[in-house]
């Protein structure tokens, strides 16, 4: 007998294939027409709907000049759940970017409701300005 693939994690795995590929169209096809993509490093962090969604994918793959990911972990209850993962892009011209993100994701009839993208760097804006600040005093005084 064979084992039915997690909802979940079948279409965030489409959706990933679908990056990697720079494939925006079957990337689309992943989402619900009335998703929601948080995201910190597009210029519309909070797209809503799939038209702005589109926008916002369609200037993210076009940057790119190959993405890569490395999933780390995978947690689902089949609905919702979690990815961990190492992310290495490589954008035109040249620029590489590498970082960790956890992706929370919500699904329904086997499309992304909601897939939000968490980093572990601090915000812009005072309340970065803030922690950068405190980091440096640590390290002056030797608390860091």
């Amino acid at each position: 007998m064979t084992e039915e693939k997690d909802p979940g994690i079948a279409v965030v795995e489409q959706l990933l294939d679908a990056f990697l590929a720079l494939d925006l169209e079957t990337a689309m096809d992943c989402f619900a027409d009335d998703a929601v993509l948080y995201d910190p490093h597009y210029p519309v962090q909070r797209m809503e709907g799939k038209e702005a969604i589109r926008q916002g994918l369609a200037w993210g793959i076009g940057n790119l000049e190959k993405p890569g990911f490395t999933v780390r972990h995978v947690w689902s209850d089949g609905k919702s759940g979690a990815v961990e993962m190492d992310t290495h892009h490589v954008f035109k011209g040249g620029m590489k970017l590498n970082f960790d993100q956890v992706f929370v994701f919500e699904t329904k009839d086997g499309k992304i409701t909601r897939l939000q993208s968490y980093v572990p760097y601090t915000p812009g804006g005072l309340g970065g300005f803030m922690a950068k600040a405190t980091r440096w005093s640590w390290k002056i005084k030797g608390k860091a």
